[in-house]
């Protein structure tokens, strides 16, 4: 009989062959979440700022811990980035992107906040995405003090961070007070009808399976996923308008759950008029830049959007690239 072909790209390979399968349960997820409040912050260099503020939240809603980063040899006003962590919309904290969001200040010289949204299934939608709103309009707001080009932020974030990214593009759009220039979605979790799908090959999963893709849903929407009707924003793809967003990248790996809502949602952008470069990483799990941060994937993969918030943030045509001291 021959041998199945393996599907993960040669650099995940082994990290595919350890990974856990498992479903993320309500027991799993009091565990994780202990074991994250153990964690101790990672350390940052020198050469970075790193800063806790508490900002306004939602009307009625507590202040929202944004966590800052900016490079202490940059000189002068800078664009900006809101990141969003991921977590399935049901944990994760800004520490866990410390390692990305030091990058981005560090090689792009931009100010980057990082939100600590409330989560699910304590506080379920719409809370997270009005904290991520609270958040953005903060760094508006705060322009200014903060050295920031507001005609230069920039919004994005990785799994349920690029869903909360991609409702919170159009949020904003809607409300018309803020208007995020460019949206970087890495492997974002964007259509809960995805939960419902029985078509999907789960030996190709890592990370993040169906079972927990129903759980995150569930939790985040107060109902069971994939039903006729979902609340305006808490379901990126299930917009039927999509104009006049801002430009997107969107990036996804051919063994994650996500890749053909990903890809559809790419597609309706581009559909509707917004410019949305969707790049594929053959064999790639989700998480996996993660996961394995050094491997040559990861590492191009990183690099690519990357690159593609710098084009972004510093065209050839409009604010000139700032100058580093030094």
């Amino acid at each position: 009989m021959k041998r199945a072909e393996n599907p993960f790209h040669p650099d995940l390979q082994r990290a595919a062959r350890l990974i856990p399968n498992f479903t993320m349960t309500r027991p799993l997820l009091a565990v994780m979440q202990f074991l994250t409040r153990l964690q101790s912050t990672p350390r940052v260099p020198e050469d970075v700022a790193v800063e806790d503020v508490r900002v306004p939240g939602p009307a009625g809603a507590p202040p929202v811990r944004v966590r800052t980063y900016r490079s202490r040899t940059v000189q002068g006003p800078t664009p900006a980035l809101l990141w969003i962590h991921g977590g399935g919309y049901i944990m994760g904290r800004p520490e866990q992107d410390d390692f990305l969001c030091v990058g981005f200040a560090r090689e792009l010289g931009i100010h980057v906040t990082s939100v600590d949204y409330r989560l699910a299934p304590e506080h379920p939608f719409p809370a997270p995405l009005e904290d991520c709103y609270a958040a953005l309009r903060w760094l508006f707001a705060q322009a200014g003090t903060l050295g920031v080009l507001p005609e230069r932020i920039a919004i994005g974030g990785a799994s349920a961070g690029g869903g909360l990214t991609a409702a919170l593009a159009q949020l904003a759009h809607d409300r018309g007070e803020v208007r995020p220039a460019f949206q970087l979605l890495v492997y974002p979790m964007l259509d809960d009808r995805t939960a419902t799908r029985t078509d999907i090959d789960g030996t190709r999963l890592r990370v993040w399976n169906q079972g927990s893709n129903v759980f995150g849903w569930r939790s985040y929407l107060g109902c069971e996923p994939g039903g006729a009707k979902v609340p305006a924003h808490a379901v990126p793809a299930r917009r039927e308008d999509l104009s006049g967003l801002p430009p997107a990248w969107l990036g996804v790996g051919t063994c994650d759950l996500f890749l053909d809502e990903d890809i559809a949602y790419a597609r309706r952008l581009e559909a509707s008029g917004v410019p949305c470069e969707l790049f594929r990483v053959p064999g790639a799990f989700h998480g996996f830049d993660l996961i394995t941060r050094d491997s040559g994937v990861a590492r191009e993969f990183r690099g690519v959007y990357t690159a593609a918030l710098r084009r972004a943030l510093f065209p050839a045509h409009g604010v000139a690239e700032h100058a580093k001291a030094g």
